[in-house]
């Protein structure tokens, strides 16, 4: 009797033909085109819910009533980086009527909107259309990097699913509007690709485009200095297989150093510049002045009162243990040592830097884009239901973000 007949036996189970066929053609598509369609695809649904909300939008600061496609795009922060492209920053600092520094466009890194003045010069386009390209252009090349880094250390179908998440992710819109996230993202994860290669003396120039693209700089040597101090202790948990000597320790050391520089040059810049020596960090306060009023930047101090005027204290301060309690417990556990243990030094690095300086408002979603490498751990699960749920839950989240932080209805106390 037959193998598959025998009594008792488990029928063996064949796919259908044609599932078999569609199997192999998708297996001889490059991986590179998988992305890109992908990448397309996830552009297009969320171009489809930012022209629904242009086809609600009353008219405002920023655009006539129901604006067309790049116009929309180039609202809020885009309205800034015009402003650089078009006529630089400028030597005086505004200040209002009891002597504070207000917003001005020195809260901004030269690089996107530099890039987008010469691609404007070089081909005639407007604003709007060069700097809504760059960010599509560079969006896609992030997405391509961030494949090959999952692929450094998960399996394919993982890998290709945690692109397929930071390509949908809740705010992914930034990847086709007149930001500098798309452009600043993907240099981020090429200097992690390098550093995970540990092609050191590469990273140098990606980092000091990168510190001056994103306020990324600081963040970026904590990473490199905590990067060294593991390999110099080596845990148990750490896979390094030796010591490292002398000589392998001075290229990420100098990286550390570049890294440092240029997170402090631009501060530097600004007070060349303007002649006042607190000129980044005024006009940084200058935006969180709404919220707590007019404070000293006080290191890890923007945190907790931040929670405490979204939650009020004491319950600010708990909950705000209780998330980082939480992150730790993510970037800890042992699904997590899945990925490479460089991004979770990342992951840690920047939130640290977060902690330090930044203000927690609306706008936060979108400066944690910087951590999406943790993707690969949301990735993990095989389950088919599990990544459709997670999917559409992105999306139905894009539609969220948009509601309550691009489109502009009267008022609106929370920008992107």
């Amino acid at each position: 009797m037959a193998d598959g007949l025998r009594t008792g036996a488990v029928p063996v189970h064949r796919p259908h033909p044609r599932t078999v066929w569609w199997r192999a053609r998708y297996r001889v598509v490059p991986w590179w085109l998988r992305i890109t369609v992908v990448y397309v695809l996830a552009r297009i649904v969320t171009g489809a819910l930012l022209m629904g909300f242009a086809s609600i939008q009353a008219a405002n600061s920023f655009t006539l009533q129901h604006p067309k496609y790049l116009s929309f795009a180039s609202i809020w922060d885009g309205a800034w980086y015009r402003v650089i492209a078009t006529s630089g920053y400028p030597s005086t600092l505004p200040i209002d009527a009891a002597g504070h520094v207000t917003e001005n466009a020195w809260a901004f890194m030269p690089a996107y909107p530099f890039l987008v003045r010469g691609l404007m010069l070089l081909t005639g386009g407007s604003f709007e259309l060069v700097a809504v390209s760059v960010s599509l252009l560079t969006g896609w090349g992030a997405a391509l990097v961030f494949r090959r880094l999952m692929g450094r250390f998960l399996d394919p179908a993982r890998a290709t699913f945690a692109t397929v998440l930071f390509c949908v992710a809740p705010v992914s819109v930034m990847f086709q509007v007149a930001y500098a996230e798309a452009m600043g993202l993907f240099l981020l994860l090429v200097a992690l690709l390098l550093l995970v290669q540990r092609r050191f003396w590469t990273m140098l120039p990606v980092v000091l485009l990168l510190g001056m693209t994103r306020p990324t700089g600081l963040a970026f040597a904590l990473l490199m200095v905590l990067f060294v101090g593991v390999w110099v202790v080596r845990p148990a948990w750490v896979r390094e297989p030796a010591a490292p000597t002398l000589r392998q320790l001075v290229p990420p050391a100098v990286v550390a150093v570049v890294s440092g520089v240029v997170g402090l040059a631009w501060p530097a810049i600004a007070w060349a510049m303007t002649g006042v020596p607190r000129a980044y960090t005024d006009t940084e306060l200058a935006w969180r002045s709404s919220y707590i009023g007019w404070k000293d930047l006080v290191p890890f101090a923007p945190w907790v009162q931040g929670f405490g005027w979204w939650f009020r204290q004491p319950a600010g301060t708990v909950l705000l243990v209780v998330v980082l309690v939480g992150f730790a417990f993510f970037v800890a556990m042992p699904a997590a040592r899945r990925i490479n243990l460089e991004l979770r030094l990342w992951s840690v690095a920047y939130l640290v830097y977060l902690l330090a300086v930044f203000f927690p408002q609306s706008s936060t979603w979108r400066i944690l884009l910087p951590i999406a490498p943790l993707l690969g751990i949301v990735a993990l699960p095989r389950s088919r239901l599990y990544r459709v749920v997670v999917v559409v839950l992105c999306v139905v989240l894009q539609w969220v973000w948009l509601y309550y932080c691009w489109w502009v209805d009267g008022y609106d106390w929370t920008p992107p």
